[in-house]
């Protein structure tokens, strides 16, 4: 995996935990919307938004540059509007981060040809 893939999936990985706290965040202020006076729905909204557009930006620059397969990549588009979603796409992003890794350091080191 070069530079730019580890980047871009790096970038992905930071943005889905904050998307997925900001989305349960979104869902608790509507409902405190409808039972009490409080109304932080604007904010979390806009807040919410942001972060989901940044994930989506971030998850089209990834699938472009890791080469995802089109199952892989609208997995990972899936699980960012599942309300806790972004906390599953984290682990399998870090997880994915980490065996490239060990792939690196061991064709590096010549224990395999891959």
């Amino acid at each position: 995996m070069d530079l730019k893939t580890a980047t871009a999936i790096r970038r992905l990985r930071l943005v889905s935990a904050p998307e997925a706290i900001s989305f349960l965040l979104l869902l608790v202020c509507s409902v405190l919307k409808r039972t009490t006076d409080f109304n932080a729905v604007p904010v979390m909204g806009m807040v919410h938004g942001v972060l989901f557009v940044l994930y989506v930006i971030f998850w089209a620059d990834a699938w472009n540059r890791a080469k995802w397969s089109l199952k892989t990549a609208a997995l990972y588009f899936v699980l960012s509007v599942l309300p806790a979603g972004g906390f599953f796409a984290e682990r399998k992003l870090r997880r994915e981060a980490e065996d490239a890794v060990i792939a690196s350091r061991a064709r590096k080191e010549g224990v395999v040809g891959a």
